[in-house]
């Protein structure tokens, strides 16, 4: 067989593989979502650098580029939640991009299309924690399953883009890039939970277009419009009625986001502190239930109550995302040295299961002594459950029908290392203490999850 022949068939298999069984807080096509791995690859320490027959260097001469990685999370719940036990899950995700300009003539129009593979033996936060709040960002039910699938136009002269297709909002909005080597970094818990079907975030995408500004390198500007429900109703988790990433909804209220990013010293060349600041909001087009009222104004808690929530048309949340660089070795990049981060948000509480959420987190980077390209660091969630919500569980506990406390707020600290292997090989053990899983009212005790994360990118 000719190598002509060969390369044809490496294509295909690669088109059809991603397809139909291509195995993704944060963040661009060039690493995967809520992962954070090194740019370098584990094909460097491959024989041939993991190309022995030369199709990967073929297939990128001819304009697509594919990287494929894999995550691995083993976790155990030692104490607390709802109850103590072991899991292994992983995620396996090709993400392949190509050049239209090479392929069709189609000058600066790119396509970009990922796809993962999950498989688990059970879910750490909603099957052992019990709370809320992320605490391994690839958890999801197993599937095979298509994420993004998007067109991008680049215009005036490359200083802005249109993007059309199947999207993410996680992969470039209300995203810290400094928190992404944490397992619990992820799309905000007040988003993830107020938005329909948990947003339009992993492990769901949904149709929309955006289209962003760059003026120069430290200022862009970012407008999207999303499907408001990339799951539709649902009864159970919403990635079981999108399970496939192929349901593409188009007719749900919509949901819009926006957000204004100032960058100052982030080239390799400066020697100031790298910062990065965003600030943003979104707002949703759709009906959403009262908290704590009836349709009549009658207390849902009261036996007098019709039992069906008052209606909000429309919700919102407004947010910002501070990337802050404190120390920065000598010759070292935007990334080095100790930085911290942090976002916070707030969106209304009488139509909302959260009104105010704060993480953060700091990052020591290539600061341990003869491993260079080590990183360690420690990070916190809190979501606090609305105002309305807590008056609801007190109604509740005025009428009778409840007798735990109300619920008040669900924390996340997480303590954690990255130690390089080999390039693109990374091992990572973790330890989270859970506060307060899904609130007081729900009487978990405090959850304490140890376990490591492995990554490799190729």
């Amino acid at each position: 067989m000719t190598v002509r022949q060969w390369r044809f068939i490496y294509a295909f298999i690669l088109i059809i593989a991603g397809l139909g069984h291509a195995p993704a807080r944060a963040q661009n096509v060039l690493q995967p979502q809520n992962t954070g791995p090194s740019n370098a690859s584990i094909a460097s320490s491959l024989p041939a650098n993991g190309d022995p027959t030369g199709m990967r260097k073929w297939l990128e001469q001819h304009g697509t580029t594919f990287t494929v990685f894999y995550t691995n999370d083993v976790l155990s719940n030692l104490s607390g939640g709802i109850k103590r036990g072991t899991i292994d899950q992983g995620k396996v995700e090709l993400q392949v991009t190509t050049d239209l300009d090479k392929v069709a003539g189609l000058k600066d129009l790119t396509l970009y299309w990922n796809a993962f593979q999950i498989h688990n033996t059970g879910r750490i936060r909603r099957d052992y924690a019990g709370g809320m709040n992320t605490i391994a960002a690839i958890e999801a039910n197993g599937t095979t399953r298509l994420s993004e699938l998007w067109l991008e136009q680049k215009i005036f002269n490359g200083q802005a883009s249109i993007r059309v297709g199947q999207l993410a909002a996680d992969s470039e909005f209300f995203f810290s890039d400094l928190s992404t080597m944490f397992l619990q970094s992820d799309y905000a818990t007040i988003s993830a939970v107020n938005q329909p079907g948990g947003g339009p975030a992993y492990p769901l995408s949904t149709p929309g277009a955006r289209l962003k500004f760059d003026f120069g390198k430290e200022t862009s500007l970012l407008f999207a419009v999303f499907n408001g429900d990339p799951a539709g109703p649902c009864p159970g988790d919403p990635d079981t009625c999108n399970r496939y990433g192929l349901n593409f909804r188009v007719r749900d209220p919509a949901l819009l986001y926006a957000e204004a990013q100032f960058r100052k010293n982030q080239e390799k060349h400066d020697t100031g502190l790298a910062s990065q600041l965003k600030i943003g909001g979104w707002s949703h087009l759709g009906q959403f239930n009262d908290q704590r009222y009836d349709y009549n104004g009658v207390l849902l808690a009261s036996p007098a109550s019709n039992g069906i929530p008052a209606q909000h048309r429309g919700d919102f949340g407004i947010y910002g995302i501070i990337d802050q660089q404190l120390y920065r070795p000598k010759g070292g990049d935007a990334s080095s040295g100790i930085s911290v981060y942090s976002r916070v948000s707030l969106s209304p509480s009488d139509r909302n299961l959260f009104d105010a959420y704060i993480d953060g987190g700091i990052v020591f980077n290539g600061l341990v002594p003869n491993r260079p390209d080590d990183k360690f660091g420690a990070a916190l969630i809190y979501a606090r459950f609305s105002d309305s919500l807590r008056a609801f569980d007190q109604d509740q506990i005025n009428y009778g029908t409840l007798t735990t406390p109300p619920r008040d707020y669900e924390a996340n600290f997480e303590f954690t290392y990255v130690a390089l292997v080999v390039p693109g090989w990374t091992v990572q053990p973790v330890f989270t203490y859970i506060a307060h899983p899904s609130g007081t009212g729900i009487r978990y005790p405090d959850a304490k999850v140890a376990g490591v994360r492995s990554i490799i990118k190729f």
